[in-house]
């Protein structure tokens, strides 16, 4: 269990709400239960948006784009502050560096998705599509290895980081969703046994995503579940497959994958 209660709804109780609308109104109270929230959407291409489309030229090679699951969670809430630093390509050690400036102790909420590209996912996906399967899983095993042995630590210089700057924030980690609908639409490319190797390599992540964020007090979501029956191979995909054209979208969720698979579950989370 979260050693943080979720303020952004606690704010927003019915009984918070009746006491303010005695004194100020409805429209008040409701205005006021928000008027000191922070957020900070921190983490990777599977926070800032990356296969959304749309994305702010401002930001770069970061691939921010109001597509996104925060943007699309701030949009709906209207916090009074919303720091949006993920980065499309981000490792542990890039959020340290790089996002973590807006948090403070005015900080209510942090959505953070982060792990991924530290087990190499791009190159185990590069080496499953350009190799054999024996490759495939050989690799894969290597990115499992590395979640047990290396991910951990790095997940907790992030966490710890998380915590000291943002104390009383209620921190959500969201993990990733499986790629592929087993025995699917799919005819040609992987192999089922690479689908399912992959599957497999996800679900491994993320229960050590899971482990550190409850070793640390924070809330883990899982987005499998909103993604099951929309993975590749599916009738009706969220996850970009393998792109030639825009080769970095390639399995990263839709615009559809972020409003009806992340968003409901930081909605739910937070």
């Amino acid at each position: 269990m979260s050693k943080r209660m979720p303020r952004f709804a606690a704010l927003t109780s019915s009984l918070l709400l009746a006491a303010g609308a005695a004194l100020f109104g409805a429209g008040q109270a409701s205005a006021a239960a928000q008027a000191d929230f922070g957020y900070v959407a921190l983490g990777d291409s599977y926070s800032s948006g990356l296969g959304a489309g749309g994305y702010d030229t401002a930001s770069g090679d970061c691939k921010r784009t109001t597509r996104a699951y925060p943007a699309l969670w701030a949009a709906a809430h209207a916090p009074q502050t919303f720091s949006f630093t993920a980065c499309s390509g981000a490792r542990t050690g890039d959020v340290l560096a790089n996002q973590l400036a807006p948090l403070n102790s005015g900080t209510d909420l942090v959505s953070i998705t982060v792990g991924g590209n530290d087990a190499g996912f791009s190159d185990v996906m590069t080496t499953c599509v350009l190799q054999s399967e024996s490759s495939c899983i050989t690799r894969v095993n290597q990115a499992k290895a590395y979640v047990d042995s290396t991910l951990p630590g790095q997940l907790d210089k992030v966490y710890n980081a998380i915590d000291s700057r943002a104390p009383a924030a209620r921190v959500v980690v969201i993990g990733y969703p499986r790629f592929y609908k087993l025995a699917g639409t799919c005819t040609t490319g992987l192999t089922e046994g690479e689908r399912s190797a992959i599957n497999g390599a996800a679900d491994h992540l993320n229960a050590a995503i899971a482990k550190r964020a409850a070793d640390h007090g924070f809330t883990y979501a899982s987005v499998v579940g909103a993604f099951t029956g929309h993975e590749i191979c599916s009738g009706s995909p969220w996850l970009h497959s393998l792109n030639w054209l825009n080769v970095p979208e390639s399995y990263h969720p839709t615009a559809a994958g972020h409003s009806g698979g992340y968003l409901p579950v930081l909605t739910n989370a937070a």
